[in-house]
């Protein structure tokens, strides 16, 4: 398995960075998309990267945001033929609140009447390699990050989250912002043990630019030491200081940033 980061808040050197998120991963069974990012970002760092998005047969969108979802659009007019999975959620309103107002962060909800578009409700098995999942478990690290994100007019709640179960030689889960918890997502994937998890642990405001307050990351690193097991690659909305923070007390967390690639 192959993992190439082509969209992340921070370069390598090689390629553009964005804030937002889009992994380029190839299987034995698949050349897919885990999220595209929010512009064109995706596509000029695949060109350089020597990627032929034409040949993508599966696209999971994680969450309803745009820094995630943003650039569908395009892709579908570049890619005539893969299928795009996400919760039937994410095409609702989502806001993020600054002060007094709400700016929207919403996909483009003309692209939910595509005919490649898959909406599902809750988990979904692609095929014996990929599995959709979302989160069941609650009871571990509820973000403060979260705190000025809306769904409508209520807060949100993140059923529109969706994250990826690769089953291989060594199985790989992969999130988007991990809204629900990276604690919680672990344990909703079980049976599996997964190898490796990949994505944002949600413990950076991008609005505030404020990391969470130290007891959440203690919070945060006292949950992870039970899958000491686990290879972490974290990115995008974890923030530079949390993941410093969390790699001084944790020797299997690495940062996964845009350009670089990985090979399990």
């Amino acid at each position: 398995m192959k993992i190439t980061a082509l969209v992340e808040n921070i370069s390598d050197g090689s390629v553009r960075s964005s804030h937002g998120l889009s992994f380029y991963i190839e299987t034995k069974m698949h050349k897919l998309l885990f999220d595209v990012g929010p512009n064109s970002t995706l596509f000029e760092n695949a060109v350089k990267k020597h990627i032929d998005l034409s040949q993508v047969d599966t696209v999971i969108i994680s969450h309803g945001h745009k820094d995630h979802g943003g650039a569908l659009k395009r892709f579908l007019e570049i890619n005539k033929t893969a299928k795009v999975y996400l919760q039937k959620g994410a095409f609702d309103e989502h806001f993020v609140k600054v002060l007094f107002f709400k700016i929207s962060i919403s996909l483009d909800k003309e692209l939910a009447d595509n005919s490649r578009i898959v909406l599902i409700d809750g988990d979904y098995k692609i095929d014996d390699e990929l599995t959709l999942f979302t989160s069941k478990a609650s009871d571990s690290f509820h973000s403060k990050a979260n705190s000025n994100l809306y769904a409508g007019k209520a807060p949100d709640d993140f059923r529109h989250e969706q994250d990826l179960l690769i089953r291989g030689d060594k199985d790989v889960v992969i999130m988007g912002c991990g809204h629900a918890g990276v604690i919680n997502i672990l344990k909703s994937a079980a049976p599996a043990r997964p190898s490796y998890c990949i994505g944002g642990f949600h413990v950076f405001d991008p609005v505030s630019r404020r990391t969470v307050p130290k007891a959440q990351l203690d919070e945060l690193s006292s949950g992870l030491k039970r899958f000491a097991d686990v290879k972490f690659f974290t990115c995008h909305c974890t923030g530079k200081k949390a993941y410093r923070y969390l790699k001084q007390r944790h020797t299997n967390i690495s940062y996964f940033c845009c350009g670089k690639q990985l090979n399990i």
